[in-house]
């Protein structure tokens, strides 16, 4: 059965790889993002099967109207990916900006909820339906630097695991995703203001994930019968593995 999918962060990295895995294997896309030009290449590449829609997901006026702002035959979403997720800087928690913190909040944290908010009240009358939601191994193993992006996604993996004790007993699944090291994206180039040469570092050395690796763990998901759930995946590239606790010695 076809699906009707709506990814947000849909014009780069996972967003746009599942775009184009999910289109590919014959579903619809409703392809959300802030960038009105990516958006454009994005559904001239996709043809009728993507539907484009510029949305920050931050602004909760925009976001409270989605749901009957669509055209009336894409309105019933299968699966909501709450993939547009942002990083900023990697400086310790004392000197860095706390702007930086509301920005990641307001998109990560904010953004998740309320689109899920906006769209898991008609899965449930219908019976029907997939929250896809991408953390981060950052949710799990504390690294300097990762202060409230890595309390971001630690709220993405909790808020999943109590939709699903909401949900239990109905066909709404809900997975949470938490991809370790990520190669080929924007990610990084963000999170150092552009700096191109200090995001090029972080995988010198290393054969980290895809946003296509990410693309098929997202379909496994969503591809299942519809009496399973995954409710967590962690996934690493075998260059990664959890560490030690950090020593400091005198």
């Amino acid at each position: 059965m076809a699906l009707t999918i709506l990814v947000t962060g849909a014009t780069a990295g996972f967003g746009a790889a599942m775009a184009r895995r999910f289109v590919r294997e014959g579903h619809r896309v409703i392809a959300a993002a802030r960038r009105v030009d990516r958006l454009r290449d994005l559904g001239a590449a996709l043809g009728d099967a993507l539907l484009a829609l510029p949305l920050d997901v931050s602004d909760k006026a925009a976001v409270a109207a989605l749901p009957d702002s669509l055209p009336p035959d894409w309105r019933a979403v299968d699966v909501l990916v709450n993939n547009a997720g942002m990083a900023v800087g990697q400086e310790p928690a004392y000197t860095c900006d706390v702007a930086d913190w509301d920005r990641m909040v307001a998109v990560n944290v904010t953004g998740t909820m309320h689109m899920t908010h906006a769209f898991l009240p008609a899965m449930v009358a219908r019976n029907r339906g997939h929250i896809v939601n991408i953390s981060s191994t950052a949710a799990i193993y504390p690294y300097p630097g990762g202060h409230v992006y890595g309390a971001s996604k630690a709220f993405i993996t909790q808020f999943s695991l109590n939709l699903r004790a909401d949900l239990v007993g109905t066909n709404v699944r809900v997975t949470d995703l938490e991809p370790g090291l990520v190669g080929g994206t924007e990610f990084s180039v963000h999170r150092f203001g552009g700096d191109e040469s200090r995001a090029v570092a972080v995988y010198a050395g290393t054969r980290p994930l895809s946003a296509d690796d990410i693309a098929d763990a997202a379909y496994y998901a969503i591809s299942l019968p519809p009496h399973m759930n995954i409710n967590r995946m962690e996934i690493m590239p075998t260059c990664q593995a959890p560490g030690p606790l950090a020593i400091k010695r005198s």
